[in-house]
């Protein structure tokens, strides 16, 4: 006999779950499909639609055979469901059709989903909620300047947090402004210094004050203690209106020292990429107001390549078309897909709320220095810079010259992160895929990475993006990639995202092109109004809001695989993240600024904010 057990999740107010098992005397043969379909004629208050988690079949034997479904179901709706053994195209059944690739289209700006979960809609209605908390302070919408830098402070009021309040109180100070390259949202963007551009003619005598004594410039990149930060992909964007006149946008250069301390200390900034008379070098030793609003303006145009290029484009965007790719190529029954999946929750859905949410001129993105245009052209041009050696964490801190730069936990945990990840694709490719023949024979697979190539990178074969796959270590190095990039990466750009006054998307005034002329008022007239401020701040903190049905790398509440040792491999993949995070815990408790965003107890399983 055959019994069938079918889990329905009813929604409905009270989220009833029923199990109901049913049983018949014939014999079934192989398992391959089973239907399953929502009575067409039942009527029942609140029970239009049904969420079938999964169908257990067992055999005569004893063998119990996983169906996953985990779909919502319509009256009178037919669902198609395949066995929870990954495996790849079968001729038996191949003239079914068991991608969505009709459901899912490259040249669509957003797509039509099957069930849109309420998650969604908890983007735009937490963002109500804060600037709600905003006005009861009577901040937000208000259209006054700033009067000095202490009621700044102001905007913390409902958001205190330990590492909030060390910020309010530290971020005019130059050794927390480097740890920010190392350990705040955007530790993507410095390099150690070999040699000097020659667009930035900074001096020994220049520097030499605030290097060790008796050392020089030369000495000290010669030990490999000079950083710099580069933002000459700004150069050129243009900038918004602001009451009729363009904003500026600053292309600096920052060149950054590792002292005796181990502390990264800002030693010299330019605001523009070619040296001239109203493009100064500022130095640390220049009034505290110039050295303030030098350092402002290179945060100024971090912050904006850091949301538009490394969280929107390198993350959200990019994590789309492997979403999109997936489900267009990868039956729900492929190995691959059971793996990626749960990686790919609520992307697309985040993606769709932010389009409308985010982008537009007077939508948040939209009011920063470089405007709506400005911020879509830095993704054009992030988007023909991304390499997949860029996208791989060990690759990338090599090419950056900082393995070995102190306190740089960014590196540290993610390094440990990207390890453990590499381990647990590797288990799983390799046991599916025992040769390099089985890759090469994959169609399936082969269709889904060529898709990437296409409209993910839009064939540029300059960005080093396999076209094809020839070899299983091949596979496991990019899949590596997008689980880290979609969960840790993700969280490391995204979940620490909070205002700090050195930083701000939107500054009003033009940035200094001689020394001595600025004062505090300089400064604070350079801040948005108190609306603005406020509204940006908002905007961040619902970025890093934590949601009550998140779910944490490595947790695969889905049963999607059916053989013994996937499920042993994805257990010792949950265990070695279990022992990361107690590290982290125990070294936070030892740091003025705990680094918590790659502790795999806060990364989400996928990009799902």
């Amino acid at each position: 006999m055959d019994v069938f057990t079918i889990l329905f999740v009813y929604l409905n107010l009270s989220s009833q779950t029923s199990t109901y098992t049913i049983k018949t005397d014939s014999s079934l043969g192989e398992l391959l499909l089973i239907k399953l379909e929502k009575d067409p004629n039942m009527w029942l208050p609140f029970e239009d639609q049904w969420y079938c988690s999964k169908i257990v079949a067992t055999t005569p034997e004893g063998d119990e055979i996983l169906f996953p479904c985990y779909l919502w179901m319509s009256r009178g709706e037919v669902v198609e469901l395949r066995g929870g053994k990954g495996l790849f195209k079968q001729p038996e059944i191949a003239d079914r059709d068991h991608t969505d690739d009709k459901y899912y289209n490259w040249f669509a700006h957003s797509c039509s989903l099957d069930m849109v979960n309420s998650h969604v809609f908890c983007f735009p209605s937490s963002l109500y909620c804060s600037d709600f908390e905003l006005k009861l302070r009577g901040l937000f919408k208000s259209m006054e300047k700033w009067d000095n830098i202490e009621d700044i402070k102001k905007i913390f009021y409902f958001k205190r947090t330990a590492i909030s309040d060390y910020v309010t109180e530290h971020w005019m100070d130059d050794d927390f402004y480097g740890y920010q390259f190392l350990n705040a949202i955007n530790p993507n963007v410095i390099k150690r210094c070999s040699e000097l551009p020659p667009n930035f003619p900074v001096t020994n005598e220049m520097v030499q004050p605030f290097l060790e004594k008796g050392s020089s410039l030369k000495k000290e990149i010669e030990k490999g203690n000079i950083f710099l930060y580069d933002q000459k992909m700004m150069d050129g964007i243009p900038p918004r209106l602001h009451n009729d006149e363009p904003l500026h946008v600053t292309p600096g250069l920052c060149l950054l020292y590792l002292n005796k301390d181990n502390k990264l200390m800002p030693i010299a900034i330019q605001l523009q990429q070619q040296p001239s008379e109203t493009n100064p070098i500022f130095l640390p030793s220049d009034s505290e107001t110039d050295w303030l609003l030098a350092k402002m303006f290179i945060k100024n145009a971090d912050l904006m390549e850091h949301q538009s290029v490394q969280h929107l484009t390198k993350t959200h965007f990019l994590g789309e078309t492997y979403a999109v790719s997936t489900l267009r190529n990868l039956p729900v029954i492929h190995p691959i897909y059971k793996l990626l999946i749960p990686h790919f929750r609520f992307n697309l859905h985040i993606n769709i709320a932010a389009r409308k949410t985010l982008f537009g001129p007077t939508q948040p993105f939209g009011l920063s220095t470089a405007g709506y245009d400005g911020m879509i052209e830095l993704m054009r041009r992030g988007l023909s810079e991304v390499t997949f050696s860029s996208l791989c964490l060990p690759d990338d801190i090599t090419a950056r010259g900082l393995g070995s730069v102190p306190n740089f936990y960014y590196r540290d945990d993610g390094l440990r992160l990207w390890d453990i990840v590499n381990r647990f694709v590797k288990a799983m490719v390799e046991f599916y895929y025992p040769s390099d023949d089985d890759v090469r024979k994959d169609s399936e697979l082969q269709d889904w990475i060529n898709e990437i190539f296409t409209h993910g990178v839009l064939e540029n074969k300059a960005s080093g993006f396999p076209e094809s796959f020839s070899k299983v270590e091949e596979v496991v190095s990019f899949i590596t990639m997008v689980i880290y990039r979609v969960s840790a990466h993700h969280a490391a750009v995204n979940n620490g995202q909070f205002f700090v006054p050195n930083g701000s998307l939107l500054l009003l005034k033009p940035p200094p092109t001689t020394k001595g002329q600025s004062n505090m008022t300089t400064v604070l007239e350079a801040f948005p109004t108190v609306g603005v401020t406020v509204s940006i701040a908002s905007l961040l903190w619902v970025f890093s809001e934590k949601y009550t049905d998140m779910v944490v790398l490595g947790q695969y509440p889905q049963e999607r695989f059916d053989e013994t040792e996937p499920k042993e491999i994805i257990k010792r993949f949950q265990a070695e993240l279990s022992l990361l995070s107690e590290h982290i815990t125990a070294r936070n408790s030892k740091l003025d600024v705990p680094y918590i965003y790659l502790d795999p107890a806060q990364i989400e399983n996928s990009i799902a904010i």
